[in-house]
């Protein structure tokens, strides 16, 4: 990625920002800040530059792929939320209290422990304290977090930003520097088209030239049929027929729609897009303000799609109009792996948690 000249006045500023980050991991690295290895296997899944690689679908696949064999946690800070401290989220909860990302996932997985806490060490602790049966802890967004030293790291990298083409914050998006990569154990790039031919995933492969103990996957995003954001207020929910004959007003906030959107005007009629930042907290007026715009230039029928993440924070809206509720439907995203890697990647996983009674760097 190459950073546009108005940007380049920017270059000691980051130099400034990477050799602080770098000052930082040689004191993790030698022993004089503390790490901690706790009694449970830890699993971390990150990104080394910030947002938008998918993360959240990514401790979706994970948590799907263990439950059904081992008694699962999933461990975040709660980005954004107004609650302290340590935190069980239930399907209850409200964004406020939980985040967008952890709430998302306590309603779509109602048997599994979803908390949050800043201090990752502390919420691991209180996890076991509070549910000593977990046999796992999947910790959302924890790369950059040193007190805690995870098990396995998966660093996620979008492939059409690779963390290989970037550059220290505040020039490009990189947290830290991307030699650093090298504390994960799998490197995945992830929103790869489905169609991405061996020779592109071979020019990948020696750009970012990984480190021998690393595997290398990639993944893409399969996207369902809608959903209700409102169940109890919705309209019949629109067939694939349906939705290529409507107009769609796609409503995001989160940090790379792109992918998504391609996808809705793959299949729709007319597409309008209102994008907004990542953990946008939507209002009554902007949304309805939206709607009303529309309905001035789009024909009928029409609805609002949006993302999993985004519904988790409309619907804590309160008089939302019912006649907006009624079309407003999010697209559920799944994870896959080109290739037919997901067996050889899902067996890691799995034999890591199996073989780790502790959390040790045992092969997996």
């Amino acid at each position: 990625m190459q950073s546009p000249p108005k940007y380049h006045i920017l270059y000691p500023l980051a130099l400034l920002y990477g050799l602080a980050i770098g000052i930082r991991n040689a004191l993790y690295n030698r022993g004089v800040l503390p790490t901690t290895e706790h009694d449970v296997p830890v699993i971390c899944v990150g990104n080394i530059a910030v947002g938008g690689t998918g993360k959240t679908p990514h401790v979706d696949y994970l948590v799907t792929l263990l439950k059904n064999q081992f008694r699962v946690a999933v461990l975040s800070r709660g980005y954004l939320r107004k609650s302290k401290g340590f935190r069980i989220v239930t399907g209850l909860d409200t964004v406020m209290n939980a985040g967008d990302e952890p709430l998302q996932l306590a309603i779509r997985h109602n048997d599994i422990t979803v908390a949050v806490d800043r201090d990752r060490n502390h919420g691991i602790r209180e996890i076991m304290n509070q549910r000593p049966d977990t046999e796992v802890i999947i910790m959302d967004d924890g790369f950059q977090h040193r007190p805690v030293t995870p098990g396995k790291s998966i660093v996620l990298t979008d492939c059409a930003n690779l963390y290989i083409d970037d550059h220290l914050m505040p020039v490009g998006r990189l947290r830290e520097h991307s030699s650093n990569i090298r504390r994960a154990d799998f490197v995945l790039i992830t929103k790869a088209p489905p169609s991405l031919s061996a020779m592109d995933r071979r020019i990948i492969f020696k750009k970012i030239g990984k480190y021998p103990y690393q595997n290398l996957y990639f993944t893409t995003f399969r996207y369902g049929s809608p959903v209700a954001v409102f169940p109890g207020s919705a309209t019949d929910i629109p067939d694939q027929e349906t939705v290529k004959t409507s107009d769609i007003l796609l409503l995001t906030g989160i940090a790379n729609p792109a992918p998504l959107m391609e996808h809705i005007k793959g299949i729709a009629g007319t597409v309008k897009h209102k994008r907004y930042p990542d953990h946008h907290n939507f209002s009554v007026e902007e949304i309805s303000r939206l709607a009303d715009k529309n309905d001035e230039t789009l024909s009928k029928p029409f609805y609002i799609f949006t993302t999993e993440k985004d519904a988790a924070r409309l619907r804590m809206l309160e008089d939302l109009p019912a006649r907006l509720m009624s079309v407003m439907f999010y697209i559920p995203v799944e994870v896959e792996f080109l290739n037919n890697d997901a067996d050889e990647f899902n067996n890691h996983i799995i034999n890591y948690v199996r073989k780790n009674k502790g959390n040790r760097r045992i092969p997996g």
